[in-house]
């Protein structure tokens, strides 16, 4: 009987054993595919889905309504957030002074529901970005004084951060140009962020930079200027940006910009070392741009307040650096800033949007964005965006409209960008230039710095350009008449600009010797306001080299030829090419869109020929309305791929004749 009980007890114990071991060995699984995810570097979902920027207002943020916001969401076909933190709703009211109660910042209560809501956004298989900062640009009411930003000119000023999740409590911007003042931000908020292990790896954003940029300045400027360049520049301060002070205002940028890329490398390494990626976007950034987006671990452009074009600067950035994502804040106010047609968006415009983004180098969707709502409501939106909620115009479309852009997204992340041109970005020029017209600036946009206005040369339409910059020329190494950089291979360097550093004259001189094709449009200038008495005999010499012309030579085939010549991106893994043609209408789009811009009725054709590997492939590419293209190429022939989306037909408004538009300086 003893052992009859024994053998009982084994067989149980056996089963029991058995049991655990499933569990444990499915556990593993699980958290062997989670690790496998997270380990990979997969920042984004499996599937490439959207992102949204999701904004929680100042007030107490309950349980109940993440749920239902980030449910929603999923629903909808979204992949993922990033919080947000802005104003209290009654910041709009200034006869409502009434104080709203919240979480307070950084504080004990705050850290548990931001925890809370990244834990659940991972239980239901979405990611959860967090903005480094409430509102923008980085600041709150912990910053000091003596740590805010400064303009030249006028000790007592320092910019003030107002309508942030603290308001009505005010503080001060962060001084992005010195180590010491801006690494306790850092260090302050890395601790009241909450740190949990998610399935789809964490990052960190930034925003576009909106410090006051006009003669910025920090303590101890002057003393650094002097020792790099040998002059002082208090004497020009003044009247920096007059045209005849434009050799010491390129000096003034080139130091501004040494600065403030050290700032994006410290945010970058800060956030790392928490075992935290970085996305960010450098618009309006003063320095180099193609650097600071190279910082980045997950470079991010932004349309429509920035042109769809200006993304393939982030684009290019992220092919030399060696990443795979590249990022949009998208839909941003699509028709006007700040909300003209609110909760009136038309899918058909947004997705016109979303090709011209597709077509300079964006790989990942951000909607811009989700206001958090009580459950069941959808009654809040942030002031100036696309409004995602039950009550928009375009709310039954959202589903299959994420779910095109996930297939284009998820195709155009294979391998990396394929660029068979280089392109030297002309930084120089845009420090040298200074103010833009009146005409092209913006209340809060007013210098060439910001490189709003910079195209690819349209001599170069049937090619793959991407941009440049003299750090990853310095890097880039001549094999067979190829400039390669990590995973890029150019099979020539373009180069349209009126000035020219001595070091970039010099390092184009030894690579056009190594055998490598430069086109030189111009016979270019030394910026700054030290000559050197080597330059022009340099430029001379470089001139004469048979690998130097002024001209595209004949022997560099495009890699598209046709009578016409589609606008397009293209990815390579390994031997195969995939290449996206975004419909001719979303060709060279600028903001504000109107108000059913997209309408089309049309279909275009375009026959064309593509040259790769030594073949040629004849193409007959049909645009139908409102549809792009996108091809897989594999052993000299074009497969397409479905992306079919057909949005609802867009109603045209027009604006009234006395419209005048808010963002435009008088």
């Amino acid at each position: 009987m003893k052992n009859v009980i024994l053998s009982k007890w084994s067989l149980s114990m056996k089963r029991l054993l058995k049991n655990a071991l499933l569990v444990l060995l499915l556990s593993v699984a699980f958290n062997t595919s989670a690790q496998q995810i997270y380990s990979d570097g997969r920042y984004f979902s499996v599937d490439s889905k959207p992102y949204a920027r999701y904004w929680w207002f100042a007030s107490m943020i309950q349980k109940q309504d993440v749920r239902y916001n980030l449910d929603w969401l999923k629903t909808h076909g979204f992949g993922g957030v990033e919080l947000a933190w802005v104003y209290p709703l009654n910041r709009f009211n200034p006869k409502d002074t009434s104080y709203t109660p919240r979480q307070e910042w950084l504080s004990t209560e705050w850290t548990g529901i931001v925890d809370f809501t990244v834990k659940y956004a991972d239980s239901i298989g979405m990611g959860c970005d967090l903005t480094f900062g409430t509102l923008w640009p980085f600041g709150d009411s912990y910053v000091t004084f003596k740590e805010a930003t400064q303009r030249f000119g006028d000790s007592t000023w320092r910019q003030t951060i107002t309508r942030s999740w603290q308001h009505p409590k005010s503080g001060y911007v962060i001084d992005h140009l010195t180590p010491k003042n801006y690494q306790p931000y850092f260090n302050r908020l890395m601790n009241a962020f909450p740190h949990p292990k998610t399935q789809i790896k964490q990052s960190y954003f930034i925003d576009s930079w909106e410090v006051e940029t006009e003669k910025l300045w920090c303590d101890g400027f002057d003393t650094d200027f002097k020792h790099k360049y040998g002059y002082d520049i208090v004497p020009y301060m003044d009247s920096i940006y007059a045209p005849h002070n434009s050799p010491y205002l390129y000096d003034y940028m080139s130091l501004i910009s040494d600065k403030v890329l050290r700032f994006y490398h410290d945010f970058d390494s800060t956030i790392n070392a928490g075992g935290i990626s970085s996305r960010g976007q450098v618009a309006g950034a003063p320095c180099d741009l193609i650097s600071g987006y190279a910082q980045m671990d997950i470079p991010e452009g932004e349309s429509m307040l920035f042109e769809p074009e200006y993304c393939a600067i982030p684009a290019s950035a992220a092919l030399l650096s060696g990443k795979k994502y590249v990022s949009s804040e998208t839909f941003t106010c699509l028709y006007g800033w700040p909300r003209d047609y609110m909760r009136e968006e038309q899918t058909a415009d947004l997705k016109l949007v979303a090709d011209a983004l597709f077509a300079n180098g964006i790989n990942q969707i951000i909607w811009h964005g989700k206001a958090h709502n009580p459950a069941g409501q959808d009654t809040v939106h942030f002031y100036a965006t696309t409004h995602i909620g039950d009550h928009s115009d375009m709310a039954p479309e959202i589903n299959a409209f994420n779910k095109y852009l996930s297939t284009v997204s998820n195709t155009m992340q294979k391998g990396s960008t394929y660029s068979d041109i280089a392109v030297y970005l002309p930084t120089e020029d845009a420090w040298v230039a200074g103010v833009l017209p009146k005409e092209k600036q913006f209340i809060w946009s007013w210098g060439y710095y910001e490189m709003r206005y910079v195209y690819f040369p349209k001599e170069l339409d049937g090619f793959n350009p991407a941009w440049i910059n003299a750090e990853f020329l310095e890097k880039a190494i001549v094999k067979d008449g190829r400039l390669q950089i990590g995973n890029a291979q150019f099979n020539a360097f373009y180069v349209d600009a009126e000035y020219l550093e001595y070091k970039v004259i010099k390092r184009l001189l030894k690579l056009a010797e190594s055998g490598l094709k430069i086109i030189l449009k111009k016979t270019p200038k030394e910026p700054g306001a030290k000559s050197n008495p080597n330059y022009v005999s340099t430029v001379n010499q470089l001139r004469k080299l048979k690998t130097v012309s002024g001209d595209m030579p004949d022997n560099i085939t495009p890699f598209i030829t046709g009578n016409t010549l589609p606008r397009h991106w293209c990815r390579k893994e390994g031997d195969v090419i995939y290449i996206y043609f975004p419909n001719p209408k979303a060709n060279r789009i600028k903001f504000p869109m109107e108000y059913g811009q997209s309408l089309n009725s049309e279909t275009q054709t375009m026959n064309i020929a593509l040259h790769y590997q030594g073949k040629q492939i004849d193409m007959n590419l049909m645009f139908e309305p409102y549809q792009s293209l996108l091809y897989k190429i594999e052993n000299g022939k074009a497969q397409q791929i479905d992306i079919k989306f057909i949005p609802k037909t867009p109603v045209i408004k027009k604006r009234s004749d006395d419209y005048k538009a808010p963002w435009l300086v008088k």
